[in-house]
Order: C-alpha cells, then sequence, then structure tokens
C-alpha cells in the first residue's frame, strides 16, 4: 500500500558507517524520542510512520512574518507600534526576538536525529554563508528603495551587519551547540534533560556574563565622525562626540557602538538609527522630525541595532528557543509540555521587568539582559498559546494564512520587508519611471 506518509527499511539490511563522521554513541539514542508507532508488513519490513508536523511552528513563524511586515509598513504612520527610539518596548521590538526563538525551537527539532555529526555541521555552515550573503545584498545599500529603479553599493560604505546576518549567527551558534554540546544518557525529566544539556545553560551563562562585563566594563574614548556636506560632495564636517565614559548605556557612548566603530568601521553602520526619533534628536519624538535647536553631537552619527556585541544576547534568545525544542523531542504529554513552557516564560518576562526596574533598562538597540527576558519570555507565552488552540484543540482554519506564510517565512521577508517584491513591481511602468502602479496606489512617487 503505497502512503507518502509512510517510509519503508529493511530492518535486515545494514546500515553503512561513515568513517570521517563522528558517531553518536548508542545510549544517547535510546530516549523517549525513539520510542515512536512502526509495525511490520508481511515481508518482515519495518514500516515506521511519521510523527505528525507541529502545527504551532508555521503558524508562530507566520504570525511574526505578518507582525514584521505589519510594523515595516505601518511604523512610518504609527509611532507607537515603530521601534522604540531608545529604551523601552514596543510591538515592532518583538519581532527579531521572535524569529530567534522560533530558530532555535526549530534547530531543536532538526537535529533530534544525528547520524553524522560533521556533515550536520558543513550543512549549518552553507546555510549560514548563504543567509550572511543573503542580508548583506539586501540590507547592505545594494537596493535603494522602493522609490528607485537604480541599485548598486559602494562597497567602501556597504553595511556589514543586518537581520539576516543576526539570525545567521544565531543560528550557527546554536546549531553547533546543539549538535557538539549534547551529552548522552536517557531523558526521563526536567532534571535529566539539564543534565544531557548543562554544557549548552553552561555556553548561555557564558555568553550572558561576557556581554553584561563588557557593556558595562569597557571604557568609551572619545570619537568623531562626519556628517557629508550640503554645499559640496567633497567636503564634510567633522563632528566630535564627548564620552571618556565606562558603562554608559545611551544611544553615544555605550560599549555596543564602541565595539561595532572599531571592528567595522563607522562607515559600514547603519545610517538611520532610532535614536534619531529620540526627544534629543527630534523636534516631532516619537516619530522623525527636525533636529531641536540644542541637539546633541552623536544625533546623526551611525549606529547599528544589528552589531557584534548585541548579537551576542540573540544567541541567547535562540539558545532558550533550542530549550523549548527540547521539550518538544522528548515529552510528548500536552499538560507536561505546556507546564514546562509557561513557568520558564513567565519567569522570564518577570524577571527583565524587574531588571529595567532596577537599571538595566529594556533596550532593542543594545539587545540588554531585560530586553533579552522580556521579549522570549513573550515569545514562550506566546508559543503556549498557539500550541494550545492548534495542535492541543485542533484550531487550524483560523490560522491557515499563518501556517501558510510560516511554511515560506524566508521568501515572503525577502519579498516584503527587503522591499524586493515593491521594486519589482515599480520596474514596470508606462512612459517614464514615476508612472506606476505603486505610485497609483499610493507608495511610490515620482
Amino acid at each position: 500500500m503505497a502512503d507518502k506518509d509512510l517510509s519503508v527499511t529493511n530492518s535486515s539490511t545494514p546500515v553503512p558507517t561513515d568513517h570521517h563522521c563522528i558517531q553518536i554513541p548508542n545510549d544517547s539514542k535510546i530516549d523517549n524520542n525513539s520510542i515512536r508507532n512502526s509495525s511490520t508488513d508481511g515481508g518482515g519490513r519495518d514500516i515506521v510512520l511519521k510523527p505528525p508536523r507541529l502545527v504551532s511552528l508555521d503558524v508562530f513563524r507566520g504570525l511574526t512574518v505578518v507582525l514584521m511586515v505589519l510594523v515595516d509598513q505601518a511604523g512610518g504612520v504609527l509611532p507607537a507600534i515603530n521601534h522604540s527610539p531608545w529604551n523601552g518596548v514596543t510591538l515592532a521590538d518583538f519581532v527579531m526576538p521572535f524569529f530567534l526563538f522560533i530558530v532555535g525551537v526549530a534547530l531543536a527539532l532538526a537535529y533530534k536525529k544525528l547520524p553524522c555529526r560533521v556533515d550536520a555541521t558543513k550543512k549549518a555552515v552553507l546555510r549560514v554563508l548563504k543567509l550572511f550573503v543573503f542580508g548583506i545584498v539586501l540590507q547592505g545599500g545594494y537596493l535603494h528603495g522602493i522609490n528607485s529603479l537604480t541599485f548598486g553599493v559602494d562597497i567602501l560604505q556597504i553595511r556589514l551587519m543586518g537581520t539576516l546576518q543576526r539570525i545567521a549567527i544565531a543560528y550557527l551558534l546554536t546549531a553547533v551547540c546543539e549538535i557538539w554540546l549534547k551529552g548522552e544518557g536517557v531523558v526521563k525529566s526536567g532534571r535529566t534533560m539539564l543534565k544531557k544539556y548543562k554544557f549548552q545553560w553552561i555556553f548561555v551563562l557564558v555568553l550572558t556574563v561576557t556581554y553584561t562585563a563588557l557593556l558595562y566594563g569597557l571604557h568609551v574614548a572619545d570619537w568623531e565622525y562626519q556628517i557629508p556636506s550640503e554645499n559640496s560632495s567633497f567636503s564634510s564636517n567633522i563632528t566630535l562626540v564627548n564620552c571618556g565614559v565606562r558603562g554608559d548605556t545611551g544611544p553615544a557612548c555605550n560599549a555596543v557602538g564602541m565595539i561595532d566603530r572599531k571592528l567595522f568601521g563607522i562607515q559600514h553602520l547603519y545610517k538611520k538609527p532610532a535614536y534619531t526619533r529620540t526627544k534629543e534628536c527630534s523636534m516631532n519624538s516619537p516619530d522623525k522630525g527636525l533636529l531641536p535647536p540644542n541637539a546633541p553631537s552623536w544625533c546623526q552619527a551611525p549606529f547599528d541595532p544589528e552589531g557584534i556585541l548585541s548579537s551576542v544576547m540573540a544567541v541567547v534568545t535562540c539558545m532558550i528557543g533550542l530549550h523549548f525544542g527540547h521539550i518538544i523531542v522528548y515529552f510528548k504529554d500536552h499538560k507536561h509540555r505546556i507546564i514546562s513552557w509557561t513557568n520558564p516564560a513567565a519567569g522570564l518576562v518577570v524577571a527583565g521587568f524587574v531588571l529595567d526596574f532596577c537599571g538595566m533598562h529594556i533596550n532593542k538597540a543594545l539587545y540588554s539582559l531585560s530586553y533579552t527576558c522580556v521579549t522570549v519570555g513573550a515569545a514562550g507565552i506566546l508559543f503556549v498559546a498557539i500550541y494550545v488552540m492548534v495542535d492541543v484543540f485542533g484550531f487550524r482554519k483560523p490560522t491557515l494564512v499563518f501556517e501558510w506564510m510560516g511554511k515560506h517565512a524566508l521568501v515572503i521577508y525577502i519579498l516584503a520587508a527587503c522591499n524586493v517584491f515593491p521594486i519589482l513591481v515599480q520596474g514596470f511602468y508606462w512612459k517614464e519611471p514615476g508612472n506606476n502602479f505603486l505610485r497609483l496606489i499610493g507608495i511610490g512617487r515620482s
């Protein structure tokens, strides 16, 4: 009987061993996840039923894509849902952590069986390289926006980091941890699961301590940047930013920006940071506006919200998502899963607000520890709600669109959030480039 959901294997056929691979010990394979529905046919062959796909994973990812498109298109009109200019959190600030969280969940499911760790690592590195290159092309300045049919970027000014690059970094480190930092033994409880993955949690702790130590311990010296002159393309205004401090978490003198300026060069950073909408830098805050008369010197300086140091905590977000995925792999009871997810998620949200109250402010641009706790905790709570609705009670019809978008998240992100689709549409015009469909519906301009 042919069925796409069935895989037929001959149990008597020996499986060849790849001597270039590091094989996982046999005892580590025998866990709760190895229990599966199976039977044999008349020929003595094993017929293994594939486990049902976790619908909540796709729905969560699809909902995140919708949220991303919403804040990208409506954020300029509704500043309340746009990225917070500096401290605080808005709807838009949940998008990146939600993506990173669900990447971690998916990695736990993808690597629950590893016949060859070396091959798995090579494939992960290849995926990351592709994602990183995509990010540089789409967010490095190569495309000039929906109001321009030109393209190209000066490699001396190209932006090196971005959303896809951050996801790529988090994906790589989390995947490597899941492939290599996995202990042996059978998982029967939360305690034994913690023991199995103790080295991963040590890695999370090291990342968190390192980030905190650098953010509050590094001395930030005075620095300068150039503002291109409007009157001449050959001259520029050199602006000095006075710092000389340690542990500052404001827009001008934080260690996150300093590290990016040292490693990449200020010319390779994001040139339209969110802090240009702060009260110090905009007369129309929290929206964009003219510079106030006594605006500080740093208001027009580049700053990358997806920088190196801030990406350290992005990896932590992905690792926490990985832990949620482990619960799916080892525990099949709905109640056990829900409790195991809800308690730490709620605890993280509370911890984040406590840290914010104590002075470690919730800040997306710095990806602060409090921001990490609040957003990944919120991601966990939302994931539980979706899981209960679609996987426990089976209410799938209201979420079919989100499920479809979740299965094609990367393509939708590239077409919508990176403005590739509107740029392609704008390429078809009549008589002159300004006469196009985007202008007709009020998106583009001549």
